[in-house]
């Protein structure tokens, strides 16, 4: 038995952020505290429209040449657009790696490989385990016969209750706390101005964040991603992504907590599809359901 598992993250890419400048071009940028990173290694994070929704999440790692942005890779030339657009004169050098450098996810016991250039604890969630960043050839053959493959990585992600950008949620569409990055390290509340941080700032202070992913669970298998949650006929959620084995399916959906309260009041069954569900908080929330009548 394997102590541990691995995947190459074949849908992510890396940009490359250096250049004397790529700090400071950075820290007035993004969620993350670039110079928690300095001390960490590695943070979740996002850039955001003006408007504070999320425009591409990412984890970032510091480098010895400045950072990597690791991102989903459908998205990563747009998201080196919208870097470039930003850099206006700042001395900054922006690049997309080729895929022969990229992630592997390791989870279970952690390892120690050679041909890793970084190899960081996932800083979103311990448990989600390593993230290592090298020559994918390399580092693939020297980790052996503990490849699990992309799908399993996912269903151990959606396991743990961790929602991505693709996978669960489209961009442009939510805001920061609905994807649960203020509770998995992905936003600061304390360096200073970034792009859409008013926004952000004032659904912290105020206590008005109302949508969370949170995780749904059934005994049969669930619909397709962007499928409608439902109570009572009326929709209070749309799911992400899910997996599904013989004890049944696990998914991450994006609810109104309070309507999921009032549904529970009510006595009326959750659905998803065909599908009758039941939700749950993940192990990590710091949030918690609000208290009976709290919906609109």
């Amino acid at each position: 038995m394997p102590t541990h598992f691995f995947a190459h993250l074949s849908d992510r890419a890396l940009i490359r952020v250096g250049g004397p400048e790529a700090q400071h071009f950075l820290q007035n940028l993004v969620t993350s505290d670039i110079d928690t990173v300095d001390k960490t290694g590695a943070s979740a994070g996002a850039l955001l429209t003006p408007q504070g929704k999320i425009l591409f999440d990412f984890l970032i790692y510091k480098a010895e040449d400045g950072y990597l942005l690791d991102s989903p890779a459908t998205t990563a030339p747009d998201f080196l657009k919208r870097l470039t657009f930003y850099r206006l004169r700042a001395k900054v050098d922006l690049e997309l790696l080729d895929a022969g450098t990229g992630v592997l996810a390791v989870w279970g016991e952690p390892v120690e490989t050679a041909t890793a250039q970084l190899r960081i604890t996932d800083p979103r969630l311990e448990a989600l385990g390593q993230r290592l960043v090298g020559p994918v050839a390399e580092m693939t053959s020297e980790l052996g016969d503990s490849d699990a493959g992309l799908a399993a990585y996912h269903t151990h992600r959606i396991g743990l209750g961790v929602p991505e950008g693709l996978q669960d949620f489209d961009y442009s569409d939510i805001f920061p706390h609905d994807a649960d990055l203020d509770q998995l390290g992905g936003v600061s509340f304390s360096k200073g101005c970034y792009v859409g941080q008013e926004v952000v700032s004032r659904v912290q202070h105020r206590g008005t964040a109302r949508k969370r992913f949170v995780q749904i669970e059934s005994s049969g298998p669930l619909p397709g991603k962007g499928s409608d949650v439902k109570a009572g006929g009326k929709t209070i959620g749309t799911l992400g992504s899910s997996t599904t084995s013989e004890a049944g399916s696990t998914g991450l959906a994006l609810m109104r907590l309070d309507k999921v309260v009032q549904a529970k009041d009510n006595g009326s069954l959750l659905e998803c599809g065909d599908a009758e569900i039941l939700v749950k908080l993940p192990e990590w929330a710091g949030f918690s359901l609000p208290e009976p009548g709290a919906a609109d």
